[in-house]
């Protein structure tokens, strides 16, 4: 049987991948996970005993741990789901963020570049490390330039940013030196069940449902490409499986929206589920608060080449996907309060002001 090391794979994106493969394929799946704030066992407690599924705790900085686990369990195929990804954080915090996406990869490359050397024959020819990447590293764009593809020149602007260029520089550079077969996706803005509430979609969801302010930055027309994370998960599984070895392929939804756009259409669909008697709009609920420093204005991702190459394509429409989000929080309220710990409810205040 197959093994594959999904590193971070507790997290929203990563449990999903996970959840898609343990579904779907007949493999086993070795998964690495520090368990920081958003790394939630509960995201894998319907495969926590599946006879394919492997969890070890750890981080991919620590060497000699990534040493062990890839001898052990001898992975045909390495996917690096773990990173610090929230801006905010980076910009309040960004020595984790180093630590995670540069040092963390670096290491991780390293012990990842020694067990491939070690393999033989089909083995090492088929075998692959995928790095999981965001369209944050290219920067933003203006109101009326083309969406980003895989030759555009990165020019992060935050901590969180320049510290994923980081790591995509050091996986392109571990192939161009050592031969190493990666491949990196980077993807655009995602949503869906069991994101950490501190990112846009499940704050305003949860917020909206407690009545409680729903914070806006700026102006909130900052726009972003959004991405359901099934359709996101499928696209990484396609670049594992038939991706040209050294290539970046971008993964995007083809759906630029506003930020405020965003909340409004959460508030719709909270007004249709909710029904609550007197009707109040939830968007009567939207606060406008100071902008975070140096927030990209826009991002839009080109998804052509993963469309041309491979022949993928998201299924969820933004609105078809957002009613689905919307729902699992409404139907999962012991998982929101598994994750709402004191340092959650401390990073609101600081960021958003009272609750």
């Amino acid at each position: 049987m197959e093994t594959i090391l999904v590193t971070g794979g507790a997290g929203f994106i990563g449990s999903g991948y996970v959840l898609r493969q343990l579904d779907l394929s007949d493999v086993r799946v070795v998964n690495l996970d520090l368990l920081t704030y958003a790394g939630n066992p509960a995201n894998l407690a319907a495969v926590e005993k599946h006879p394919r599924y492997v969890f070890i705790r750890g981080d991919i900085g620590d060497a000699d741990l990534v040493r062990a686990v890839l001898n052990e369990y001898r992975p045909a195929a390495v996917l690096n789901f773990a990173a610090e990804s929230h801006v905010d954080r980076s910009i309040a915090g960004p020595a984790a963020f180093m630590q995670t996406n540069v040092i963390g990869v670096f290491r991780l490359l390293e012990e990842v570049r020694r067990y491939w050397e070690q393999l033989h024959g089909e083995m090492s020819e088929s075998f692959r490390f995928l790095h999981v990447s965001t369209d944050e590293v290219y920067g933003s764009l203006g109101p009326d330039e083309p969406p980003f593809h895989e030759a555009t020149p990165y020019a992060p602007n935050s901590p969180y940013s320049a510290s994923k260029a980081a790591g995509d520089h050091l996986v392109r550079a571990y192939h161009h030196t050592y031969g190493l077969p990666v491949l990196t996706t980077n993807c655009s803005n995602n949503y869906g069940p069991r994101q950490f509430p501190e990112k846009l979609i499940p704050l305003m969801i949860l917020n909206g449902l407690e009545g409680k302010p729903l914070p806006v930055y700026g102006d909130g027309l900052n726009v972003r490409d959004w991405i359901f994370v099934d359709d996101h998960c499928a696209a990484v599984e396609m670049v594992l499986n038939n991706g040209r070895v050294g290539e970046t392929y971008n993964i995007g939804g083809g759906c630029q929206k506003t930020n405020l756009e965003v909340v409004r259409a959460v508030c719709d669909i909270l007004d249709e589920v909710r029904g609550d008697s007197p009707f109040v709009p939830h968007a009567s609920q939207i606060r406008f608060v100071g902008d975070r420093p140096g927030h990209d204005r826009r991002y839009a991702v080109d998804s052509s080449k993963i469309e041309r190459e491979l022949g993928w394509g998201p299924m969820e429409s933004f609105e078809s996907g957002l009613r689905k989000t919307v729902r699992w929080y409404l139907d999962n309220p012991s998982w929101i309060d598994s994750v709402r710990s004191g340092e959650y409810r401390d990073w609101i205040r600081s960021h958003y002001g009272p609750e």
